[in-house]
């Protein structure tokens, strides 16, 4: 049986995982997220999840297999991070409102002890319907969107927000899972199903 390491201390990405016939223990990395300079978002991200699966592989000895990964917001070439306050919220929201954004996920998967490791990404484009003030202020008092790149959850009372999609909907809440399945399956000899 292999030993799963999911390097993610989000309640997002466990919920995805919970779905499946996947028995695995969390532990968080505790690297420091500056922000990359002079690198795309999907650079980022999946130098960011291999940040966060190397820091976790360094705790472990067993050939655990460590997933690890990191979401961001991207709106006009810049990234969206987690608003510092309401105001930087409900002007993310009107910036995102009555236009397109991608969300992109990198994933990393390691095995400690080994030199194996699989970096990939995930983009989702993600298309947002007209909003008004009052909309986005009505939004904003759930106070959903603390601690949410781009200031808002898909799969929560966010999901009004949102006028469609295209891609991956696992990947805007924060791990793509038809890509994690597929690395799994591909390097790993696993499966989710």
């Amino acid at each position: 049986m292999k030993k799963i390491v999911l390097a993610s201390s989000s309640p997002r990405r466990k919920e995805l995982l919970d779905k499946y016939n996947l028995s695995y223990k969390i532990i968080s990395s505790n690297i420091d997220e500056a922000t990359h300079i002079g690198e795309t978002p999907e650079q980022i991200t999946m130098a960011l999840a291999y940040e966060k699966a190397l820091d976790v592989a360094n705790k472990l000895n067993d050939n655990e297999i460590i997933i690890a990964a990191d979401t961001v917001v991207c709106f006009d070439n810049t990234i969206l991070g987690k608003p510092k306050d309401y105001m930087e919220a409900f002007n993310m929201l009107r910036m995102l409102s009555n236009h397109y954004h991608h969300v992109i996920t990198g994933i990393a998967i390691l095995k400690a002890n080994t030199d194996i490791k699989i970096i990939d990404y995930e983009k989702t484009k993600v298309v947002f319907r007209q909003l008004t003030d009052k909309k986005i202020k009505n939004y904003l008092e759930t106070l959903e969107y603390k601690d949410k790149a781009g200031a808002y959850a898909i799969q929560g009372k966010g999901e009004v927000l949102v006028k469609g999609i295209e891609g991956s909907y696992s990947n805007v809440v924060g791990l793509p899972i038809t890509k994690l399945e597929m690395l799994l399956e591909k390097h790993f000899d696993m499966s989710l199903l």
